[in-house]
């Protein structure tokens, strides 16, 4: 069975940022890393060479195959910064209310910060993190 390629590394997640190309990308970034960080509490690491996280839990496949995964997290991907938010299916009401964003799956899809409510998106990664926890114990 192979391995998955994305696992938690110790490259700094600050130092990726920098070298992100776009002054607002980077910006943004740095805010979602303090956004994130204040509802989890932990500090950011970097899982592979894109994702930034935040936490852990053991994701279970259907063969019954274990991975460690951030609870949440990003990627600045080249067309939007995809959020990763467990459950984000679950808060419909809410992802429609936060503005100029797309979902997909677990994933939430944000051309820029600007674009949504970030108390509301707080909120929301806030309530994410909490069903996810719960589930943990």
């Amino acid at each position: 069975m192979a391995e998955p390629k994305t696992r938690a590394t110790t490259a700094s997640v600050a130092g990726y940022i920098r070298k992100l190309p776009e002054a607002a990308r980077r910006e943004d970034c740095t805010d979602l890393v303090e956004l994130m960080k204040s509802v989890t509490g932990k500090d950011p690491v970097m899982w592979g060479t894109d994702i930034v996280g935040f936490d852990t839990y053991t994701m279970t496949y259907a063969d019954g195959r274990e991975l460690d995964w951030p609870i949440t997290g990003f990627s600045p991907r080249k067309t939007s910064l995809v959020l990763y938010i467990p459950g984000l299916r679950n808060f419909g009401t809410a992802v429609k209310k936060l503005g100029k964003c797309k979902a997909s799956g677990g994933c939430l899809h944000i051309k820029k910060l600007d674009d949504v409510d970030l108390k509301l998106l707080k909120a929301l990664i806030a309530d994410s993190v909490k069903a996810k926890k719960a589930k943990r114990k």
